[in-house]
């Protein structure tokens, strides 16, 4: 599948710099005389014990299953893992151009940080704005925290418009989007990864009908959470 694999790459990445820094650590270590042959010892043991628990750590929470992604018309799947804490009318004059539907979801460190494209559609507006990092819990982070906005233009039903925000959070201070504007995307298909604990949350018209409510657990790329019946 499309970008499959992208999150294991990131994975490996920060391994491997933790990698290096556990070397470094241990070069160091054993350039000062001081330290005993015990202590070095000692020293040694703890650091590859602590890079070991990272690289586990680092696997499970980058791992990318395929989503069994919904067949059907008219639907609107969850685009990431996680609980819906927010369904409630909001203002997004940028690409939805005024009030709309919202469905916040909640992404804790545990969580598949993978996102999924909603719909079917193109990418028609993409814009990264800095910010702070403050708790990604609360729901109205995307006010003040760092974030991606995406617009999709729909292809089912053709003309409506679905967006959606990437938020960085308290742990996570980096997003990380694989589209680009104007590029094609198939509902389901993999389309960007937030590192750590984040939020991710949908706007949509407000016509659609929304199939989630606050306190559900919803899997990325196969709930679905709304559609345009």
């Amino acid at each position: 599948m499309k970008h499959s694999g992208k999150a294991a790459l990131a994975a490996l990445r920060l391994i491997g710099f933790a990698a290096a820094a556990v070397l470094a650590l241990l070069a160091g270590a054993w350039l000062a005389k001081y330290i005993g042959t015990f202590v070095l010892a000692y020293l040694t043991w703890a650091l590859v014990g602590v890079w070991v628990v990272f690289t586990l750590f680092a696997f499970y929470f980058f791992r990318d299953p395929d989503p069994l992604v919904p067949t059907g018309p008219n639907l609107v799947i969850a685009p990431g893992h996680g609980l819906v804490d927010a369904v409630d009318t909001a203002k997004e004059p940028d690409f939805m151009g005024g009030e709309c539907r919202r469905v916040s979801i909640f992404l804790s460190v545990l969580d598949v940080h993978v996102q999924y494209a909603p719909v079917t559609g193109r990418i028609h507006f993409l814009r990264h704005t800095p910010g702070q990092y403050l708790n990604a819990m609360r729901a109205d982070s995307a006010q003040f925290n760092e974030n991606v906005l995406l617009g999709i233009d729909a292809d089912e039903p053709r003309g409506e418009k679905v967006g959606l925000r990437l938020i960085a959070g308290l742990i996570a201070r980096r997003i990380v989007p694989w589209v680009d504007l104007n590029e094609a995307v198939q509902r389901g298909e993999r389309i960007s990864l937030i590192q750590f604990g984040s939020r991710v949350d949908v706007y949509l018209p407000k016509r659609v009908q929304i199939k989630v409510n606050p306190g559900d657990k919803v899997i990325g790329g196969e709930t679905v959470i709304a559609s345009f019946d």
